[in-house]
């Protein structure tokens, strides 16, 4: 099993510089690529600082540059606010830059706050019938002289401007969590994102089944990879952990609150939660997390994981946003090339 990292700008008060938010995640993902990480991750936001992304290709372009190996993923791009011909294109010339780096991720999105700014009126159905639209016509620009009439988009024979480096064309993942979210993926050659996100091990399983149950349905196509993402943290001792886990339940908590979309924002941040909303949480809490995310000391973690490699994953991204202090994210980042890893060699 591979190990990545998944990571933004996090900005979680007013008081944060931007630009040493910038300079922070870059030090993670150079240490991700001095430590013999497989690739980096990040993803697409808007009009919002709990994870800065507009537009992660500019990032991964950046990185492409500041590293030597990992390769250089969008985790995700939002298949609605971009058009085909614009998407392929823009990708292709990342592809060339990063001297065919990059790993293509898309999905439908999940806040509508960003749905109601970029495109008022859509809901995650739109959304999901955008990507399934999508990814198709990305593929076939990228081949040429394609002409496109769907149900979002129009346009007369069109070729990517350029091409992309890796022929014929970077790997395209999907963000998949419903079983037709799934048969898709698989069904057009792509990779699979999943995410758990609050739940413990058993939806990593039944996430797994779902995937396995798509490639069953489409013997004649290669299986494609499978990643999981999720937060973790390789603490330093029991006290440290259990540290995590609060850290991580705060951040959560800021997560629903953001999906939920009923709370006031001003300048990019939202409302403050209380100490008594974020402990009033009906399924949010320091021992949830600690029982589901991949929080512990490196044996513990290890053990996790082989679990996750058992029941077939390809690669495990290392979701690194947690609202930690940069030392604390780099420490835990450290003691995972250092001390976990190695079992996975």
């Amino acid at each position: 099993m591979k190990f990545s990292l998944f990571v933004h700008m996090e900005r979680i008060s007013a008081d944060q510089d931007q630009k040493q938010l910038y300079d922070e995640m870059i030090e993670l993902c150079r240490i991700a690529d001095d430590g013999g990480m497989h690739a980096i991750w990040t993803g697409e936001h808007h009009g919002m600082n709990f994870t800065i992304a507009p537009n992660p290709l500019l990032n991964l372009v950046d990185l492409a540059r500041r590293t030597k190996n990992v390769r250089l993923g969008t985790g995700t791009v939002i298949a609605p606010f971009w058009h085909p011909i614009r998407l392929a294109g823009e990708a292709a010339m990342a592809d060339i830059i990063s001297d065919g780096r990059l790993e293509l991720g898309v999905a439908r999105g999940a806040y509508s706050y960003e749905y109601e700014r970029l495109v008022p009126g859509m809901d995650a159905w739109g959304a999901g019938g955008r990507m399934r639209e999508l990814i198709p016509a990305i593929k076939a620009l990228w081949v040429g002289d394609y002409a496109h009439d769907g149900a979002y988009w129009t346009f007369p024979a069109t070729t990517s401007s350029p091409k992309p480096l890796q022929r014929p064309g970077p790997p395209i993942w999907v963000a998949a969590r419903d079983p037709s979210s799934h048969a898709f993926a698989v069904a057009n050659g792509c990779n699979v994102q999943v995410t758990p996100l609050h739940m413990g091990d058993e939806e990593v399983v039944s996430l797994m089944d779902r995937f396995n149950a798509a490639c069953a349905a489409h013997p004649d196509v290669p299986r494609p990879r499978i990643m999981v993402l999720r937060h973790a943290y390789v603490a330093e001792s029991e006290a440290d952990a259990d540290l995590a886990a609060q850290e991580i339940n705060r951040f959560y908590c800021y997560f629903g609150a953001w999906f939920k979309n009923e709370r006031s924002v001003s300048q990019g941040l939202i409302q403050t939660l209380s100490d008594a909303e974020i402990a009033a949480h009906p399924f949010y809490s320091p021992q949830a997390m600690r029982r589901n995310q991949i929080i512990g000391e490196p044996a513990e973690v290890i053990e996790r994981l082989k679990s996750y490699e058992a029941l077939g994953y390809d690669e495990f991204s290392f979701w690194i946003d947690t609202g930690m202090s940069f030392a604390r994210k780099k420490a835990s980042l450290k003691r995972l090339i250092r001390d976990v890893m190695p079992a996975f060699a």
